[in-house]
C-alpha cells in the first residue's frame, strides 16, 4: 500500500463573500504525480496555497507523514520539504541564473557578501543532478520561458523540496518545452523519489503524465481516480457537472474575399523596443486565421495596431480596400471590425458598470437606443440586452448587477455577446477562452465557428495551441515580431509548429539550409 505523505482533512477556506474550499479532504501519496483539475474558480489553487502556507484555512487539518502540522508560512512548508512553482514566475529578471537559484539561501563570503563562485557551483551541481541544463551566468531577462521554468524548479530543489507543486506549468510553453518538462517531472519522480502535484486545466496532459487525478468543482472535491481509469470525457463531465461534447466543429465552405491586408507593419512596444518587424498577411471572409506564438512575441502589439490602440511606425493596414493605418478605434469599428481584447478587465469592460451599460457600448449613440445621440431609450436597450443575455447564456441574477459580480467565464461571454452582435465582417479575437471553464469554452468555440460560417473573417490570437488547431483554417506563426511560417491547419502537427514558434522559418532548416515544405 502506498505511503500517504500528505492528508488534507475537511479543509475549508472562506473569503469575504466567497467559499473557496468547502470541506475538502485529499491525500497525496509518496512518489506519485498527482493532478488537480477543475474549472476556473473551483478552488484548486487556493487549496495548494494553503498547503504551501500562503493562505490559512478557515477550518480543517493538515497531516504530514501521519502527524498534524501547522503551516503558517511558506518557510514552514519548505522546512517540511514542500516547494511551489507558481504560474507567474517569481524570478528577478536582472539577476543571473545562479543569483536567482540561491535567492534567499545565498552562500556567504562574509556577513555582507554573497559568494558568487559558490552560487555558480551550486547551480552547476543542481543542473547536473536533475538533468536541467542552464547557464549559471546568463541573465534571466534574456532567457526563454521554458528555461525560466527550469530555474524555478531548480530554485525549489535547492531548498530541499521533496514535494513539488506546479501551478499551470505548461501555460506558456511550446509543445517541445512541454515535452521536455514532462521528461524532467518523470525523472524527478521515477529516478529521484520526488512527489509532484500539478495544477492544470489541460486534460490531455493530465492523462499523459499523472498517476492519479483529483477533480474539484465549486470549491468541493468531486472525486479522485487513477488516471488509467479516466478519459478526457469523464474528467470534463466531473469538472462541469454535465455532459460536455467536444465534437468536430461543423465548418461550411463560404465565398472567400480578401477583407484585411497587412503589409510591412512595424511598431514598438510600451518599452520603446521594436515589437513588430515588418509583419505582412491577408485575411479572407469565411475563414479563421490563427496566430500561434509564445506570448510576448508581438501578438498583443499586432492586435492593438489593427484595432487603433497602438500606432504603427511603418507599413499599411487596408480594411475592405480602405486605408485604415493608425485610424482611431471608433473609425476602425465603423469599417466593420469587432474586437475581443485579451484582457477583458483592462480593455473589454467596466467592472463597476452594469451588465446593461457594458453590453450596450458601441450602440449607445445609435437609434433606437439613443435619440439624437444624447438621450437613452431604456426600453429598447433593456430588450436588446435581455435578448443577448439569453442568446449567449450569460448567467446573471439581473442585467442591472455590476459586471464585477459575474464569474470570469460570464464576463467573457458578455464581451463576446456585445462584439458578435455588431454583425461585423471582421472579428479580431484575442485569447477568447483565457480563464474560462470547459463548458464556456465549448460554447465560445461554437459561436466563433458560427460567425465564420456566416461569412465573417476572424483573426484568432491564442496562447492555447489546442484552441488554435481546433478553430483555425490557416495558421501563421510569429517569433520576435516576425512571421516565420504559414500553414493550412491539417498540413502541420502541434509539435512541428512549435519549431516555428521558437524561430525556425518555413523554407529554412536550422542553420539556414533549405527546408522541405510542410
Amino acid at each position: 500500500m502506498a505511503e500517504k505523505l500528505i492528508e488534507l482533512k475537511e479543509i475549508t477556506k472562506q473569503f469575504p463573500g466567497v467559499l473557496a474550499n468547502d470541506r475538502v479532504s485529499l491525500d497525496i501519496e509518496k512518489g506519485e504525480i498527482h493532478a488537480i483539475i477543475g474549472e476556473n474558480g473551483a478552488g484548486k489553487s487556493t487549496l495548494m496555497k494553503i498547503l504551501y502556507g500562503l493562505y490559512q484555512p478557515t477550518s480543517g487539518e493538515i497531516y504530514f507523514k501521519g502527524k498534524p502540522v501547522s503551516i503558517k508560512t511558506p518557510l514552514d512548508a519548505i522546512k517540511l520539504g514542500i516547494g511551489m512553482v507558481h504560474q507567474h514566475f517569481m524570478l528577478v529578471p536582472s539577476f543571473t541564473v545562479a543569483e536567482n537559484i540561491v535567492l534567499g539561501v545565498e552562500p556567504r563570503k562574509n556577513r555582507f557578501m554573497m559568494d558568487y563562485r559558490k552560487a555558480v557551483s551550486i547551480t552547476e551541481e543542481l543542473s547536473k543532478t536533475y538533468g536541467l541544463k542552464v547557464d549559471p551566468n546568463a541573465k534571466v531577462e534574456s532567457l526563454s520561458v521554458g528555461i525560466q521554468q527550469r530555474i524555478e524548479i531548480l530554485k525549489v530543489l535547492n531548498k530541499g523540496a521533496d514535494i513539488i507543486i506546479l501551478d499551470e506549468p505548461t501555460a506558456v510553453l511550446t509543445p517541445q518545452e512541454t515535452e521536455e518538462l514532462f521528461k524532467v517531472i518523470r525523472k524527478l519522480v521515477e529516478e529521484l523519489g520526488k512527489t509532484v502535484i500539478i495544477i492544470t486545466h489541460k486534460l490531455q496532459e493530465v492523462l499523459a503524465l499523472s498517476d492519479r487525478v483529483s477533480v474539484m468543482r465549486q470549491g468541493r472535491l468531486v472525486g479522485t481516480l487513477k488516471t488509467k481509469d479516466a478519459t478526457e470525457q469523464i474528467l470534463a463531465e466531473m469538472m462541469v457537472g454535465r455532459e460536455v461534447l467536444f465534437e468536430e466543429l461543423n465548418r461550411i465552405e463560404v465565398p472567400r474575399e480578401e477583407v484585411l491586408t497587412v503589409k510591412g507593419i512595424k511598431a514598438r512596444d510600451n518599452r520603446g523596443l521594436m515589437a513588430l518587424k515588418g509583419v505582412s498577411f491577408s485575411l479572407y471572409s469565411g475563414e479563421i486565421l490563427g496566430i500561434a506564438g509564445v506570448e510576448g512575441n508581438g501578438q498583443s502589439e499586432l492586435v492593438e495596431v489593427l484595432t487603433g490602440l497602438r500606432q504603427a511606425e511603418e507599413g499599411s493596414v487596408m480594411i475592405k480596400g480602405v486605408e485604415a493605418t493608425n485610424k482611431e478605434p471608433m473609425e476602425i469599428r465603423n469599417l466593420g471590425v469587432s474586437h475581443i481584447p485579451e484582457d477583458r478587465l483592462a480593455t473589454g469592460l467596466s467592472k463597476k458598470a452594469t451588465i446593461t451599460e457594458n453590453m450596450i457600448l458601441g450602440y449607445h449613440n445609435r437609434e433606437p437606443y439613443a435619440t439624437k445621440g444624447i438621450h437613452m431609450n431604456k426600453k429598447p436597450i433593456r430588450e436588446r440586452v435581455s435578448r443577448l443575455i439569453k442568446e449567449f447564456d450569460v448567467r446573471t441574477p439581473s442585467q442591472d448587477v455590476t459586471a464585477d459580480k459575474l464569474s470570469g467565464g460570464n464576463m467573457q461571454k458578455m464581451v463576446i455577446a456585445r462584439e458578435f452582435s455588431f454583425d461585423s465582417s471582421i472579428l479580431i479575437v484575442a485569447q477568447p477562452t483565457r480563464g474560462v471553464d470547459i463548458g464556456a469554452i465549448e460554447f465560445i468555440h461554437k459561436e466563433i465557428i458560427k460567425k465564420r460560417n456566416e461569412g465573417a473573417a476572424i483573426l484568432l490570437v491564442s496562447a492555447d495551441l489546442d484552441e488554435i488547431f481546433r478553430l483555425s483554417d490557416r495558421i501563421i506563426t510569429i517569433y520576435e515580431g516576425e512571421i516565420t511560417g504559414e500553414f493550412k491547419r491539417r498540413e502541420i502537427s502541434k509539435k512541428e509548429i512549435g519549431l516555428y514558434m521558437t524561430g525556425k522559418r518555413k523554407g529554412m532548416r536550422q542553420g539556414g539550409v533549405q527546408d522541405e515544405e510542410i
